[in-house]
């Protein structure tokens, strides 16, 4: 039989012969690359590091590498079942790792670091630091899935702000992690769902636990100084603790400290104390204090539930001054609720972009007021009608003598500070008697004046003096 030369079969299969010798030159320096990268990554690090099989996909595009084995002379291990660069390899569309677990037996750091799969899209390299990407890394993206800490033993918690913790054991787990536009010294946003953790030892408030459904950080800044990090808003929801020294649940807080759209402010919304449980845990000997206190507040629920506003606002009128307008509310469940109210015109420091300035201010003597009206109302939901049985009690006294009582030392302190300070103190005791139901009292800081904000809150008996104060009771 003779054999018949087929042009367009051998021009086919010579052509793919020729595709997958061409491919195999990148293909091959693209594996020999990530491993180099991969080695390069641990070469200042005393310790032994192991890579399993390093490969490319056949038609390119893909280059991974598994089994990643690093142990360290102190005894610390790194290990990554899977590493994968997907696209360009200096330009990478994603990098992917899954099955990362970092371990240290040994020293105060005992501990497991542990993330089921980790995503990076649009990253500024292939080798990816588990120890400092959130120092020197770019990326569009970040999905963690599976995040798991766990340390062994006393960690300290030091920071400049506030004084040490120590706790015991602390625990912590995400079920997924998202951050948007990430730089070293900026992150778009980050988003955690679904955060439980523990600890033993929490301080005052012994061992304990938490559950968060969810955390939203919106144009975090200014990452390189733990001291000026901030973020522009700051939402969490369904947060729930129960330790031995607090029992609380929060359905949402929301911080928007981003000034620039010319609002901000807090929000709180559901936040409930288990008064009730906290006081079974307490010692025996404060227990009936502790008691009658929460008595007072919850009309003997022992359940004390918290709303609360606090919206800011600030319009530019020209040069270093500011129109500052606030309006705040704070209800507490069966027992108060009280607003604050103000519109006051204020000069900034020289040379400050308001916005700015405003956004982080956490000092006030350098703001001055130039005159403004104030109005706060407190309103009884129940607690003042509870109070005077206590406050007898504590005094040993009726509760007859202990009305009769205030309301002399109301009208002692008016003889001092004027017949307005008598009105706000015998409104007090009248809201006790059941004889009004709310206070309001109504300030204004005359106009042309100025008055530094810190000078006011440092010295509160110049108020009268400086202030035209009005009290109603309704």
């Amino acid at each position: 039989m003779k054999t018949r030369f087929l042009p367009g079969k051998s021009v086919c299969v010579m052509g793919l012969s020729a595709l997958l010798l061409i491919g195999t030159g990148p293909a091959q320096a693209d594996a020999e690359r990530l491993e180099a990268d991969l080695r390069a990554l641990f070469a200042e690090r005393p310790g032994e590091l192991t890579i399993g099989d390093v490969s490319e996909s056949m038609l390119g595009g893909e280059t991974s590498a598994t089994n990643i084995d690093y142990v360290s002379e102190q005894g610390e291990r790194l290990l990554i079942d899977r590493y994968v660069v997907e696209g360009d390899y200096d330009d990478p569309d994603q990098v992917l790792m899954e099955g990362i677990r970092m371990a240290d037996e040994q020293g105060d750091a005992a501990g497991t670091i542990e993330v089921q799969r980790l995503v990076a899209t649009g990253p500024s390299r292939s080798v990816l630091s588990l120890e400092d990407w959130l120092t020197d890394l770019e990326a569009e993206q970040m999905v963690v899935e599976g995040l798991s800490v766990e340390r062994r033993g006393s960690v300290v918690f030091d920071d400049t702000t506030q004084p040490a913790r120590t706790l015991r054991n602390p625990r912590l787990a995400i079920e997924r992690l998202e951050l948007e536009s990430l730089s070293p010294q900026h992150i778009g946003s980050l988003v955690a769902r679904n955060i439980s953790g523990s600890a033993e030892a929490i301080g005052d408030l012994g061992d304990g636990e938490f559950s968060l459904a969810s955390l939203d950080l919106q144009g975090l800044h200014d990452l390189h100084s733990q001291d000026e990090a901030r973020a522009d808003r700051v939402e969490l929801e369904d947060l729930d603790i129960s330790a031995q020294g607090l029992s609380t649940t929060l359905e949402r807080l929301l911080i928007d400290s981003d000034m620039t759209d010319g609002a901000g402010g807090l929000w709180l919304e559901s936040m409930n104390l288990d008064l009730a449980g906290m006081i079974e845990l307490a010692p025996a000997e404060k227990r009936t204090r502790l008691r009658m206190m929460s008595n007072v507040l919850t009309g003997g629920s022992g359940q004390l539930t918290l709303d609360a506003a606090f919206d800011g606002q600030w319009e530019e009128k020209g040069g270093n001054r500011a129109l500052l307008i606030g309006e705040s509310r704070v209800t507490a469940g069966e027992a108060f609720r009280w607003t604050f109210d103000s519109e006051t015109p204020a000069r900034l420091p020289e040379g400050v972009e308001p916005a700015s300035y405003l956004t982080r201010l956490d000092r006030l003597d350098e703001v001055t007021l130039l005159g403004g009206e104030v109005e706060t109302t407190l309103t009884d939901l129940g607690l003042f009608g509870r109070l005077p049985a206590i406050l007898a009690t504590i005094q040993g006294m009726s509760e007859a003598d202990f009305l009769a009582q205030a309301r002399t030392q109301a009208k002692g302190l008016g003889s001092m500070f004027g017949p307005e300070a008598a009105r706000l103190l015998g409104g007090l005791v009248d809201m006790m008697e059941g004889k009004a139901s709310e206070l309001v009292v109504h300030l204004s800081l005359p106009e042309g004046g100025e008055h530094e904000v810190e000078t006011l809150a440092n010295d509160p008996l110049v108020l009268p003096s400086k202030l035209d104060m009005k009290v109603q009771t309704r």
